[in-house]
């Protein structure tokens, strides 16, 4: 079995997940006492949301980095960075360590393809939907992305920020990510990716009116799955 690296606490609510799924896809598989074998660096999320917001996108490369090669040290065979809007700098991880980094939207990708999507709605921090670092690795793989209209950008932003990276459940946060979904939809889209690690804890797949793709479990298993190839 491979031992996973995870890059993680981006936010830890959405670590966790990462934790269970991968576990509980490795006990389905091998049965009895199996766990997977997994090394996690939790980084200090308000140092990488300031660099965020802060447009110090370098500095944040050099803590995931960091954290990547410490994971390497540590026997990884393997590396995910749990967060979907810090694939923006996965081009400067990757080039810090030998082993391969496992790419959240490539992971994504393939499970879209599986189910014949081709347009497709993206849901995310308004990095993930805005900037194109997320949208064209996408596009490049053949799907045509959709992001919501401009005047739900900044509230599914605030959502993440402020309730879901902290914990927070709201039913009408739920409601707002349903009508943002229900714009994708009018746009013609096929299916929605949750491209934020923590929009499924809070969106089910009865919220919406389209088929949803979680990123958080894509990439989880797909890690499972690589571990035990």
């Amino acid at each position: 079995m491979k031992t996973i690296g995870l890059i993680g606490g981006m936010s830890w609510e959405s670590t966790v997940p990462y934790y269970q799924l991968i576990n509980e896809y490795v006990k389905k598989e091998l049965g009895g006492l199996h766990s997977a074998k997994i090394a996690l660096y939790s980084v200090e999320f308000d140092e990488i949301e300031r660099c965020q917001s802060e447009n110090r996108w370098d500095d944040s490369a050099k803590i995931l980095a960091d954290a990547a090669v410490g994971l390497e040290k540590c026997g990884a065979d393997f590396i995910l960075i749990c967060t979907n809007t810090m694939h923006k700098v996965f081009n400067e991880v990757q080039a810090a360590v030998s082993v391969p980094l496992l790419h959240i939207a490539d992971a994504t990708g393939e499970v879209l393809k599986e189910a014949g999507i081709k347009k497709v709605g993206l849901l995310g921090t308004r990095y993930t939907m805005q900037q194109d670092f997320y949208k064209g690795r996408l596009a490049e793989a053949g799907f045509e992305v959709c992001v919501p209209a401009d005047g739900f950008i900044a509230g599914l932003n605030r959502i993440i920020f402020e309730e879901l990276c902290v914990g927070i459940i709201k039913e009408d946060s739920r409601s707002f990510f349903a009508q943002a979904i229900e714009d994708l939809k009018e746009q013609g889209c096929e299916g929605v990716i949750l491209g934020c690690t923590e929009i499924g804890l809070l969106v089910r797949p009865e919220d919406s009116c389209l088929p949803l793709f979680d990123t958080t479990v894509i990439h989880a298993e797909a890690a499972a799955k690589l571990a035990l190839k």
